[in-house]
């Protein structure tokens, strides 16, 4: 039986870092620009997608009021270090300075491009937002990446940052991770990533605007302040 889960399971993941590698290789088709270096106006990702905010009033992967007059969508791979940048030193100054006085709503996505660990993780921050701890679980994961390549993100491993989240029920939250109940959520971020061109991450939707790469915090204040305009 536990053969056959983990059958299952993996026919799920395959499938999904499939679609992956087909928007990987059209993404190198259209830009050969690194992802560090990706600017405000990269043609990898189209605008006017403000449609895309989801707008759900409990939704524990938002943060921020559903009326706030600006919506930041986050496309994100727990194992990139650029995604690691943006949540350490960016991340808290935007939520300090607007999602606090309800001037921004941020939504994340999940975006897993660097193989069976990264959609293991994506599962891991679900299983943490059942609970209701999903950004301290997603803070825990990105206090702990390297400042280069990708981190190694074991089962194990997203089982520690869960205790260090205080995730209140690891049982249930290993549970989760190890089936295939959460892949489903996953897939849609993909496919959503994947229609507006999101092939490396992060990517973030701001109203309409595409920012790509972790940018200066200076970027995102001053499409953030366009977008209230």
């Amino acid at each position: 039986m536990r053969r056959s889960e983990n059958g299952k399971r993996d026919i799920w993941i395959a499938g999904i870092l499939g679609v992956v590698i087909v928007a990987l290789a059209t993404y190198l088709l259209v830009d050969h620009r690194s992802q560090s270096t990706a600017s405000t106006d990269s043609p990898a990702v189209t605008g006017h997608h403000s449609s895309l905010a989801r707008l759900h009033p409990h939704d524990p992967l938002a943060l921020g009021p559903v009326d706030a007059p600006v919506v930041l969508i986050i496309y994100s791979d727990y194992r990139c270090p650029f995604c690691a940048k943006f949540s350490r030193d960016t991340e808290p100054q935007l939520i300090e300075r607007y999602v606090n006085a309800g001037k921004l709503r941020i939504e994340w996505r999940d975006l897993p491009i660097f193989g069976t660990q990264s959609v293991q993780a994506a599962k891991a921050g679900r299983a943490a937002a059942e609970q209701g701890r999903f950004w301290e679980f997603n803070r825990a994961v990105y206090r702990h990446a390297p400042d280069r390549g990708h981190a190694e993100l074991t089962d194990k491993i997203l089982l520690d940052r869960a205790r260090e989240a205080a995730v209140p029920d690891l049982a249930r939250f290993q549970t989760a991770v190890e089936g295939d109940r959460l892949l489903p959520a996953v897939q849609q971020d993909i496919q959503e990533a994947v229609a507006i061109g999101a092939a490396s991450t992060p990517v973030f939707l701001i109203n309409d605007q595409p920012v790509v790469g972790a940018q200066p915090l200076d970027v995102f204040i001053s499409v953030i302040e366009q977008a209230q305009r």
